[in-house]
């Protein structure tokens, strides 16, 4: 038994005329989302990062060459203000991991772009996530992990389509 198992069967005792079985899963994904956190925390901190910082790093990295995209994209990728994604884009510039220039096509827009720094951290922490999420997952077989992949899939789907 699991912590989940216990505090369901309590929920049962408890009260009986409810049906606790979806806390089996939404308590999983909850606990399991939280050790994930702390876990990418400590990935991101071994490289002087927090992780709204990894999100924006990674958002122009995967932007492909010249790694730069506008402030406005990057708000809508990343679901924060305008006002959030400022005050990011100044810590960052502040930190040497991307810098400001006015876009080639459009002198009145701005893009961000990652620095030689910015494209070496966030590729560093990024191989770290992805060895501390392999061990994470290490219980698994490769098989269960891809079928894991697919059940979760339907239900995250209709939040992604909702934003």
């Amino acid at each position: 038994m699991d912590e989940v198992d216990r505090i369901v069967t309590s929920w049962q005792k408890q009260r009986p005329d409810l049906d606790t079985s979806p806390m089996l899963v939404f308590s999983r994904i909850t606990r399991l989302s939280r050790h994930f956190d702390l876990a990418r925390r400590a990935a991101f901190l071994a490289h002087d990062l927090e992780p709204w910082e990894f999100d924006v790093l990674s958002s122009l990295r995967r932007a492909g060459t010249p790694f730069a995209l506008t402030p406005g994209v990057l708000m809508s990728e990343l679901l924060v203000s305008s006002g959030t994604m400022t005050n990011r884009i100044d810590r960052l510039e502040t930190k040497g991991l991307v810098k400001r220039s006015p876009s080639p096509a459009d002198r009145r827009a701005v893009l961000v772009t990652l620095t030689p720094q910015g494209k070496h951290s966030v590729d560093s922490a990024l191989e770290s996530l992805l060895e501390c999420e392999r061990h994470a997952l290490n219980s698994l077989p490769p098989e269960e992990q891809q079928a894991l992949a697919n059940l979760l899939k339907p239900l995250l789907l209709p939040f992604d389509r909702s934003e």
